[in-house]
């Protein structure tokens, strides 16, 4: 057994665009788009515009990899940004509704890489399935 790739997603963030839409748009933007756990663990950074915008690119490239963008099928809010237990690791839990989209693909795993640079975000995942 092994596992297949059945989607692909990356997204490039420039970090003052999110200061931008936090700078402007402050706490609405916040509730739109991030859970209440990660505005903690943002907010509770001397620099939280470059964590907001390494969990938007997360977001985003996740919404690509299953190929449905942001939208209906997975807003959001579907998923949130946490930190893998064992690695500390960038990692990703979808709500029930993110689940059953995936349980639909026949996802398994969601695996993810995030980098930062003083200007731009990256994100990157990769959905699999187990094959037999």
């Amino acid at each position: 057994m092994g596992d297949s790739v059945i989607g692909t997603g990356v997204d490039l963030v420039e970090n003052d665009r999110i200061r931008v839409l936090l700078e402007k748009w402050g706490d609405r933007f916040k509730s739109r788009v991030f859970l209440p756990s990660e505005q903690a663990y943002c907010d509770s950074k001397a620099a939280p515009w470059l964590y907001y915008a390494g969990r938007f690119a997360v977001k985003e490239a996740v919404a690509k990899a299953f190929g449905t963008g942001i939208g209906p099928d997975l807003g959001w809010l579907d998923m949130e940004v946490v930190k893998d237990p064992d690695s500390g690791a960038p990692s990703i839990s979808l709500s029930e509704h993110g689940r059953l989209l995936g349980d639909r693909q026949g996802v398994t795993r969601i695996l993810i890489s995030l980098s930062h640079t003083h200007n731009f975000a990256v994100a990157h995942a990769l959905l699999t399935k187990e094959t037999p």
